[in-house]
C-alpha cells in the first residue's frame, strides 16, 4: 500500500491524473488526517468508477471518469470540510471484498 499526502487545494487535479492512469480492478482510499471519513474510489471498468463514501454520510455511487470530478468536488466539501490535508492510499488490485472499511487502529 503506498501512501501519500496531498493539500486539498491542489488534490482535485493531481487525483483525476492518477485516476486516469489506475489500472482496472485497482483502488485509491482518501482519508482525512484523523482517518476518521474517507472516500474509496475503485476502477470497475475502462471508463466506469465506484466511489463509496463514508463518513458523515454512507453512499456508494458508480460514475463515468466525466462526472467524477463534479461527485469528488461534492465529497470534498461534504467529507473533508476543514481538512487542509488529504492522505492517499493507492491500494492496488483489490477487489470488493478485500477493501479497508472503518478506522485504522493504532
Amino acid at each position: 500500500m503506498v501512501y501519500a499526502m496531498l493539500d486539498k487545494a491542489t488534490a482535485l487535479p493531481a487525483l483525476l491524473r492518477r485516476l486516469s492512469g489506475l489500472p482496472m480492478g485497482h483502488a485509491l482510499d482518501l482519508r482525512t488526517y484523523k482517518r476518521n471519513r474517507s472516500v474509496l474510489i475503485r476502477r470497475t471498468d475502462a471508463d466506469r468508477f465506484h466511489v463509496t463514501e463514508e463518513g458523515f454520510r454512507r453512499e456508494v455511487f458508480q460514475v463515468p471518469f466525466s462526472d467524477l470530478k463534479k461527485l469528488l468536488k461534492v465529497l470534498f466539501k461534504r467529507e473533508f470540510p476543514r481538512s487542509t490535508k488529504i492522505r492517499v492510499y493507492d491500494l492496488g488490485a483489490a477487489d470488493g471484498q478485500d477493501l479497508p472499511t472503518g478506522r485504522k487502529v493504532i
